[in-house]
């Protein structure tokens, strides 16, 4: 099982950084006067998201930071459907592995899957919200917007995705994922988000939008008044800085890390093109992907590993790292069974690609073109099998900083790494 050599490539995404993400926190609240009608002494409720956003801990400091200083009682509610495995204490618990606690936001947190009813949206949907943020006296979303990993089009994840997942809670998601179904996810979300603003209660939002460096790069405070329409140029903008992998095939693509933090699907299907259904290669943009190799469980995943389904083959100490019940409550709510079905697994490294090269259409292991990233998230520093070199030099925005490097294996199998 001789490969060919490995080279490491370095590619280069525009930055867009904020140097001073608190600052213009405050800079763009001001400018979109949300909640101008309010009185000082309101209660404003603050939704969160579950998401590894970059410098969420600040953004969130600062919303309340803001809003304390018009007079107004912010809390925060985590807005996250079936995530922290279906529960209050779960959730909170969530929120506290970004940084994002009572003490440090100093404000309370609210976590309950509790409900009240908003009627039937046009769709026929019986629409559901947060109790918590309904009793407030308005209430703000601070989500990110970024393509969705399950289906493309011209609203996909973001403030009225938290409308409808988020703030359905449990029973919300379950509901709107079966309505999904049939009617397809943007309609669904479109249908429900509609009407959640129709209830009077939402002031709007602070979008965030990230660079193909994962650095906070826009930040848009969102009235209620326009938020479907800003929503859906914002994420125009975003999908032109999505990051994708510099080569059009691989027989093999190794990841090392599967993550909720990283992507709602654990691995984003339109960075390793798989769809969460079980379909290979239902993007046209990006490589064709013929076998991918899932080596591990991003730490901030704590065990969750919704997602893994869509690899061919797994190290075996995935399956010992995962915790069943968020998993599955996850796939199971959001309907995407495939995406959980337990792949091939062996031991060590080694084994897991002695055992499956061959299923690439390869009579010789050295003709395989293999790529190892260390999640779908962060593409910046890769590596290559030496016959993509080809491909990759005359890409401006591709730098070879290294080559001719064997895969190396310790005494117990395992790939010595390289993606440090």
């Amino acid at each position: 099982m001789r490969f060919s050599p490995f080279l490491l490539a370095r590619q280069k995404f525009p930055s867009y950084r904020i140097a001073d993400v608190e600052g213009e926190v405050h800079r763009t609240l001001e400018s979109a006067r949300l909640g101008a009608e309010l009185k000082p002494g309101a209660v404003i409720a603050i939704g969160v998201g579950s998401r590894g956003i970059a410098n969420i801990d600040t953004i969130v400091g600062a919303i309340v930071a803001w809003w304390q200083k018009r007079g107004m009682h912010p809390f925060l509610f985590p807005a996250m459907g079936s995530h922290g495995a279906a529960s209050a204490k779960g959730q909170t618990e969530v929120l506290a592995k970004y940084g994002i606690t009572e003490a440090t936001m100093g404000c309370p947190i609210r976590s309950s899957l509790d409900v009240v009813s908003l009627g039937q949206s046009s769709e026929g949907i019986d629409t559901v919200m947060d109790r918590n943020a309904y009793s407030a006296d308005g209430v703000m979303l601070c989500a990110r917007v970024k393509w969705h990993t399950d289906f493309a089009g011209t609203l996909e994840s973001g403030l009225f995705k938290m409308m409808a997942i988020g703030l359905g809670k449990f029973e919300g998601a379950k509901r709107y994922h079966t309505f999904a179904h049939t009617l397809g996810l943007e309609r669904v979300i479109r249908s429900v988000g509609r009407q959640v603003l129709s209830c009077g209660k939402i002031l709007g939002g602070l979008a965030i939008l990230e660079d193909g460096n994962h650095d906070t790069a826009r930040l848009a405070a969102v009235h209620v008044d326009e938020m479907e329409q800003r929503e859906m140029e914002l994420l125009t903008l975003v999908k032109t800085w999505m990051p994708r992998i510099p080569v059009e095939h691989l027989h093999f693509l190794l990841v090392d890390q599967i993550g909720k933090n990283l992507s709602g699907s654990g691995m984003d299907p339109k960075v390793i093109n798989r769809s969460v259904h079980g379909a290979y290669n239902p993007w046209t943009f990006g490589p064709r992907v013929d076998r991918v190799y899932l080596r591990g469980i991003h730490p901030m995943s704590y065990g969750n590993a919704v997602g893994f389904g869509m690899a061919d083959v797994v190290h075996g100490r995935l399956l010992k790292q995962m915790k069943r019940k968020p998993t599955w409550v996850n796939g199971i709510t959001s309907g995407t069974m495939a995406s959980i079905k337990t792949p091939a697994h062996y031991g060590n490294d080694r084994r897991c690609l002695a055992e499956t090269w061959r299923t690439a259409g390869c009579h010789d292991p050295a003709d395989l073109k293999i790529g190892w990233i260390r999640n779908s998230q962060d593409l910046s520093l890769m590596a290559f099998t030496e016959n993509l070199r080809a491909e990759l030099e005359p890409n401006a925005d591709v730098e070879i900083i290294a080559a001719g490097r064997e895969l190396e294996f310790d005494e117990a199998g395992d790939l010595r790494e390289w993606l440090a």
